[in-house]
């Protein structure tokens, strides 16, 4: 098969990003692509209408189920389920599992939002609400419009899409008293300081865009600027 001979796509995402480049097989007309782009927010928007107040946790896929990242998660979820808050995830393993366990132990809502991938990734075992996506931006989309914040335990580049991306949204105003809380000041200050240091003084960021970060330690700081956010919002409980 030679180099440039087009490639079938593995994803529904690398088929619709890769249509213009001959690299890969087009496969769909664009009027399919945009009717399944439809379907599948539709599907979202008609499951997720009765989630109520809600927060997305992202975390690393790869953390141990034996380490203390692990039970750090585990306890946020346990935490926030408590507070009467549905716990959103990724839907995968490692850390997101972990926040839904904890929002099963709270008796809270766990819910997780799988993504298709080259490699198969299974939801986890511990969620009430599991909804599948072809496509990374309508799953980001769903993140954010059924969340009153984003939770960051420690990870890897998907969690950094993630963090980065609400805090672009909270920077530009497309979102409202959303509150982007980074749990784990070692592992996450390090980066907190270059943020503070180099990208305001390259003149990158406002002096005041740091202040979009929050960075703790405690799940009950967690909860509480969670659940400010959600009262500022107006977010429903499930009930109401």
């Amino acid at each position: 098969m030679a180099d440039d001979e087009p490639q079938r796509p593995r994803t529904h995402d690398e088929e619709i990003i890769g249509a213009e480049s001959r690299l890969v097989e087009t496969v769909l007309a664009d009027e399919d692509r945009l009717e399944r782009i439809r379907d599948e927010l539709a599907r979202a928007f008609t499951r997720m209408s009765e989630v109520g107040r809600a927060v997305s946790v992202f975390g690393s896929a790869r953390t141990p189920e034996d380490s203390p990242e692990y039970e750090l998660a585990r306890t946020v979820g346990r935490r926030l389920g408590e507070r009467g808050l549905a716990v959103i995830t990724g839907g995968g393993p490692g850390s997101m599992e972990a926040a839904n366990l904890g929002a099963r132990d709270a008796g809270a809502l766990s819910v997780g939002l799988n993504i298709e991938l080259p490699h198969e990734q299974r939801p986890n075992r511990h969620l009430d609400l599991s909804l599948d996506f072809h496509y990374f931006f309508t799953r980001k989309l769903i993140f954010v419009r059924y969340a009153s914040a984003f939770v960051v335990l420690p990870g890897g580049f998907g969690t950094l899409d993630e963090l980065f991306e609400a805090l672009v949204l909270v920077q530009t105003h497309k979102i409202r008293a959303f509150p982007v809380v980074l749990v784990g000041t070692e592992f996450w200050g390090p980066m907190v300081e270059w943020i503070s240091g180099r990208l305001v003084e390259d003149g990158m960021i406002g002096e005041t865009d740091p202040g979009l970060v929050h960075l703790t330690d405690d799940p009950e700081v967690v909860c509480e600027l969670v659940c400010e956010a959600a009262d500022a919002q107006g977010r429903p409980d499930r009930t109401g």
